[in-house]
């Protein structure tokens, strides 16, 4: 062989194996338990979308609402154990694994929008940290409008509370239920229609959101608009599957990602009119807490902080003390 077909060869070779060791495309599934028509969906899709352009392609996500693919509780585990590369969860959800993950869950203690974001500020470093042991990365939250209380008699005090039987959605929904001595029943959703018909259930507690998208005007007759507090969902990709794209590509996931938290937020502020406004015009009548009964529900408010603190130690003392600060 003589030189140059030599040095030919070896820049063959050489291209050869740049190309194999590119890393190849990625086609990613995330997985999300909220209709198409939700605005958390809608926003998954713009979310996908602007990582396909940012990418060139690189990076596609196909989103799969309405449970599709796992159901609401088993999306985390999945997306732990590499059966899906990304997921959207209810982060209060899974406090029964981890306390911290409550947070969202305690009645008065961010009622606002405002107010809300300074509490996701002063505990994403730890949330970052917390899902960071479990192999998952946050990519951004979106909130839930505020939490309240659907029944079939208006409530007036905290005394009405005594009985009820309300839908258990999280541990924090429990334990809010027995401060209040209230009843808390766990169903899955699809049960939901029949028990609040047989009378299994008889009040609800969730966002207006969630009351429309579950008809709940079908089988209750108030909305105590409380605005008790805003939970959030959290979007999560696996570690591993992070990882495994280049740096161009993961930078560029993770601006999409900031942008879906910004829009995200200002579409449940903007929907959440929208969705009281739609319970109205479906009959329900919308009723905003008396003074008597606002202060019941805080004492289990600050009942369940107390819990919260105590089980989370430092950690709670100091994310509590920054958002008391901002």
């Amino acid at each position: 062989m003589n030189r140059a077909a030599y040095f030919l060869g070896m820049l063959v070779a050489i291209a050869s194996g740049s190309a194999l060791a590119a890393p190849a495309d990625a086609r990613w599934d995330l997985a999300c338990a909220y209709p198409a028509s939700n605005y958390h969906t809608k926003n998954l899709e713009q979310f996908a979308a602007d990582v396909e352009r940012g990418t060139g392609g690189r990076l596609r996500i196909a989103v799969h609402p309405n449970a599709t693919l796992y159901k609401a509780p088993e999306i985390k585990g999945a997306v732990e154990t590499g059966r899906v590369e990304a997921g959207e969860i209810l982060l209060v959800n899974f406090e029964s694994e981890d306390a911290f993950f409550g947070l969202d869950g305690i009645p008065f203690l961010a009622t606002s929008y405002v107010d809300a974001m300074k509490l996701y500020k002063a505990s994403r470093k730890s949330l970052d940290e917390r899902l960071a042991r479990q192999g998952l990365k946050l990519l951004f939250t979106v909130p839930w409008p505020p939490q309240g209380i659907y029944t079939n008699r208006k409530l007036t005090a905290g005394a009405d509370l005594r009985g009820l039987k309300w839908r258990a959605t999280s541990p924090a929904t429990t334990q809010f239920a027995e401060l209040v001595g209230a009843h808390a029943v766990a169903l899955p959703p699809a049960d939901v229609p029949q028990a609040l018909a047989s009378g299994v259930l008889d009040s609800y507690l969730s966002s207006a959101a969630t009351g429309y998208d579950s008809r709940m005007y079908e089988e209750l007759k108030y909305f105590l608009d409380a605005r008790a507090w805003l939970p959030k969902n959290a979007v999560i990709v696996g570690r591993k599957a992070f990882d495994s794209l280049d740096k161009p590509t993961q930078a560029a996931l993770v601006r999409a990602a900031a942008d879906a938290e910004t829009r995200g937020w200002k579409m449940s502020e903007e929907r959440n009119a929208w969705y009281v406004e739609q319970l109205r015009a479906k009959g329900m009548t919308i009723v905003a807490p008396s003074e008597e009964l606002t202060a019941d529900l805080r004492k289990a408010g600050n009942a369940m902080l107390a819990d919260w603190v105590r089980r989370n130690g430092a950690d709670a003392r100091r994310i509590i003390a920054a958002y008391r600060s901002m």
